[in-house]
Order: structure tokens, then C-alpha cells, then sequence
């Protein structure tokens, strides 16, 4: 290829600098200026979410589920193939920016003569073969002509057509990867409630059994009052009915237990055998509180929003393609060649040949082809707007409906472990009495059934509050940061 034929092409590159089409500018918002939900306990002594979260509940065994999330979990890496397509093609999208090259290396054999004497025309037909000739005396002229060509060509992108594909493509790999993101965070929360959730049933287990231990105990005592004749039938048969009753709350809970064990597996990406629980409890875990910054903070924090936002900006670029397209395109193509009759000589000296063609292309008509395209762009626009700005309404709600239940929970807790107390000190009291035998059945059945209803209920308003804490952490985005921006606002 002659010089003059590249330095066009470089020219036209150059040349391509236009943009026709919106640009992209995030929609406007009602956003509040601070959440009304109120502060849960402890406010004063918040921090900001961090990437691990995890470790503030000071659970050594929910952070070794998460890290085996990390490595097998197939929702993440269904997640991270996504990321390696979207940039993939990206990189198809961004091929006709430059131009593209090809090259050729042909080889051509001929052989002329003629034959001196001819025994008819199959010895004529057979004079074109060596080897297979009848044996007249015939003269040939072998010729090999060795060929190199490259070809270049490229569209001219005046009108920044194939920039905004490129930027569109580009955009959609930036939101495959706010999808991870979110992904990962679903994923290692969904690990966290699902953990506490199989410990808080284990500690209602534990609950229910001890509770099921003292009741046996007093039916025992109840059984030998019987025996000596202080004590009735009906006293040891209405033991006997709460015995029962707890009996049978364990098998409900022990499933319960289980089947969340089982989930557990399912999101770490393990088998369920792979999974045991140690005997950790949530009495000795840990619920620092967290700092809820303003809420148009959301906006940088979560990776759905910023998904929802990425696919926005994709959809802009799209819009901006659609309508360069009904400008003209300049399609240049130039090429080059020698050919050469010895192979060793194909890069000196011989038949050289260049070529540079151009050719502008202008739709006349198209029975409505492209002002179509452009409407569905345009309305496939509006809609992600429309995603975008319920993206950022949920991510304010979750934060609020997280703030509220994690403050109501922890006022709940305490008010419930002063009625487990005051339980436990009226079941103490009654016992003394049994023992001195002036207290009647019905109410030694009564105040057990009150502390043993307490310490239950006590045990699900914990698990409630580690479950408010985990929402209240993905509702923050645990942890995620938007990348820097660019002047525009763009996300890339």
C-alpha cells in the first residue's frame, strides 16, 4: 500500500470527530435531605458501612461462609461471565473505529507449449498432464507468479455513529459489573440472614428443650406428691398436657434448623454435607451501630442504582447512534500489491499496483426503517429513566423500612428481656411456694408458660434485630462505592 493511500485513511480518521444526538445528563430527582425514620441505639457512636461488614458481628463462622462464598458460589461466578461477555463486546462494538487490514499471498502455476508430432486428440488431452503423454515429442513452458496484496478499509465516522455503539457497549460492560456487585452483595447478605436465622432457631431449640427439661422436672415432683397423696390426678395430668405441648415444639424447630442449613448451602455454593454449624450463639455476637449518611448518598452507594444508572447512559449512546445513522457514511478502502515471479524476490522489486476507492452512502428511502429505530430507542430510553428513578426510590425505602425496624427491634429486645426477668423472678417465687405447698396448679402451669413464651419470644426479637442490621447493611450498599466520575457525570 502507497503512502498516499494510508494518509488518507489516517486523514479521515482525524476527520471523524462530529457527535449528533442528546447528550446524557441524570435525571432529576426528589431526593430528601435527611431520612425520618428514628436512630437506632447508640447513633452517636456509629461508623460508616465497610466492604466487610461481616466482621462487626464478631462471628468467626459467618465470615469463613462468606469467604467460601467468595471462591464457589455459582450465582457470583454466573455473575463474573457476564463482565467477561459484556467486555467482549464492548470490544466488537469498538472494532470499526480503526480500520480494518487484511492481507492475501497467492501463488499461480501456468503451462504453454506445444507438441512437435500429434497421434490424435487423445494424446492432445493427455499432453496437458505430465507423466500420462503417449510419447510424442512436445515442448512446455512452465510459469509460477508469486502475489502479495493488503487491503485496508474503513467508515469514516464523522458523525460519531460507531463512537456511541462503542460507548453504548462500553456503558452495558461498566453495568455488567455494578450487576456483580450487586450480585455479591444479595449473595453475602443473603449468607448473613440465612446464617442467624439457622442460629436463632438452634437458640430457640435450646430454649425449648431446658424448658422442656424443668417441666419434666416438676412433672416428676408432681408425680411423687401424687404418690403421697398431696397432689392429684389433675395437677400431674395438666403437667403432663405442658409437657406434651413442648415436646412437640421441637421437631417443627429442629427442621426449621435444619432447612436453613440447608439454604445456607445453596448460596455458599457447597454441598449440604459440607455444611455444620458450630455452637456459636447469638447472645455472644456482636450489633455495632451504623452510621445512615444523607440519603442522596444512596446514589454512590448502591450497585443497583448505579446499575440501573449504567444502563441509562448505554441506552443514551444508543439513542445518539440511531440518530447519526441518518447521515450520510463515507466509506473509504484502499489497497496494495506486488507480484513477483520468484518467491524470494516478493519484497524487492517487481509489478507493483496500489488503489484508493471512496464511496458516500445517503437512505432515500426505507418505508420508515430508521426514524422507527430511533422512536424505539427513545421509548426504550424513557423506560430505563423510568427504572432508574424506582432504583433510587427502593434504595431510599430500604434504607428507611431498615433504620425503622432496626430502631423498634432494639427497643423490642429490651423491653422483652425485662419480661424474661420478671418471669423467671415470678416461676422462683412459685416454686417456693410449691415447695411450702401453698400454691395451687394452675398457677405453677401459668407463670411456666409466661417465662417459657418469654425466653422464645426474647429469642426471635434477637434474631430480628441481626436481620434488621444485615437489611440495614445492604440497604447502605455494604460497603460499595461508585467509581470516579468523569466532568460529565458519566459513570466511565
Amino acid at each position: 500500500m502507497n503512502r498516499r493511500a494510508v494518509s488518507s485513511l489516517l486523514l479521515a480518521g482525524a476527520l471523524a470527530g462530529c457527535s449528533v444526538g442528546p447528550d446524557y445528563h441524570r435525571p432529576r430527582l426528589d431526593i430528601p435531605t435527611a431520612y425520618t425514620a428514628p436512630k437506632p441505639t447508640g447513633s452517636d457512636e456509629a461508623a460508616p458501612v465497610k466492604s466487610t461488614w461481616w466482621l462487626d458481628f464478631q462471628a468467626p463462622e459467618l465470615t469463613q461462609l462468606i469467604v467460601l462464598a467468595a471462591r464457589a458460589s455459582p450465582d457470583l461466578a454466573a455473575a463474573t461471565a457476564r463482565v467477561v461477555q459484556a467486555d467482549q463486546a464492548a470490544r466488537v462494538a469498538g472494532s470499526p473505529l480503526l480500520p480494518g487490514v487484511t492481507g492475501s499471498l497467492s501463488q499461480n502455476y501456468q503451462r504453454t507449449g506445444s507438441a512437435a508430432s500429434s497421434t490424435g486428440s487423445l494424446n492432445q488431452l493427455l499432453a496437458q498432464f505430465p507423466g500420462l503423454q503417449s510419447g510424442s515429442n512436445s515442448h512446455y513452458t512452465d510459469t509460477r507468479t508469486y502475489s502479495a496484496t493488503i487491503s485496508a478499509s474503513y467508515e469514516v465516522d464523522f458523525w460519531g455513529k460507531n463512537r456511541d455503539a462503542y460507548r453504548a457497549a462500553e456503558a452495558a460492560a461498566t453495568a455488567s459489573r455494578f450487576d456483580r456487585g450487586t450480585v455479591w452483595l444479595t449473595t453475602a447478605t443473603g449468607i448473613a440472614s440465612t446464617y442467624f436465622q439457622a442460629i436463632g432457631y438452634r437458640d430457640r431449640l435450646v430454649i425449648a428443650h431446658n424448658n422442656l427439661k424443668s417441666a419434666l422436672d416438676l412433672l416428676g415432683a408432681y408425680q411423687a406428691r401424687l404418690e403421697v397423696g398431696t397432689a392429684n390426678a389433675l395437677d400431674v395430668s395438666q403437667q403432663e398436657a405442658l409437657v406434651a405441648g413442648y415436646r412437640a415444639q421441637i421437631p417443627s424447630l429442629d427442621s426449621s434448623y435444619r432447612q436453613q442449613v440447608i439454604a445456607l448451602s445453596i448460596l455458599v455454593g457447597l454441598p449440604p454435607e459440607k455444611i455444620t454449624l458450630g455452637p456459636g450463639k447469638l447472645v455472644d455476637m456482636a450489633l455495632p451501630p451504623v452510621e445512615a449518611s444523607v440519603p442522596a448518598s444512596v446514589l454512590r452507594q448502591r450497585p443497583d442504582v448505579a446499575y440501573a444508572e449504567a444502563e441509562l447512559i448505554s441506552q443514551n449512546q444508543t439513542v445518539k447512534q440511531d440518530v447519526a445513522d441518518f447521515f450520510p457514511s463515507l466509506q473509504l478502502t484502499a489497497s496494495g500489491g506486488v507480484t513477483s515471479l520468484a518467491l524470494s524476490m516478493i519484497t524487492g522489486p517487481g509489478s507493483l499496483a496500489a488503489s484508493l476507492a471512496s464511496s458516500l452512502t445517503q437512505t432515500i428511502f426505507d418505508n420508515g426503517l430508521k426514524s422507527g429505530t430511533l422512536g424505539e430507542a427513545k421509548g426504550r430510553y424513557q423506560e430505563l429513566a423510568a427504572d432508574y428513578a424506582k432504583a433510587v426510590l427502593q434504595a431510599l425505602s430500604d434504607v428507611e423500612t431498615a433504620l425503622t425496624q432496626a430502631s423498634f427491634d432494639a427497643t423490642q429486645e429490651t423491653l422483652e428481656a425485662d419480661a424474661v426477668a420478671k418471669a423467671q423472678h415470678s416461676l422462683d417465687i412459685v416454686h417456693a411456694q410449691m415447695a411450702a405447698g401453698t400454691v395451687d396448679i394452675t398457677t405453677v402451669l401459668n407463670t411456666e408458660t409466661t417465662l417459657f413464651n418469654d425466653q422464645d419470644t426474647l429469642a426471635q426479637v434477637r434474631v430480628a434485630r441481626f436481620l434488621a442490621q444485615v437489611s440495614l447493611y445492604k440497604a447502605l450498599g455494604g460497603g460499595w462505592q461508585l467509581p470516579p466520575q468523569d466532568k460529565k457525570g458519566v459513570l466511565f
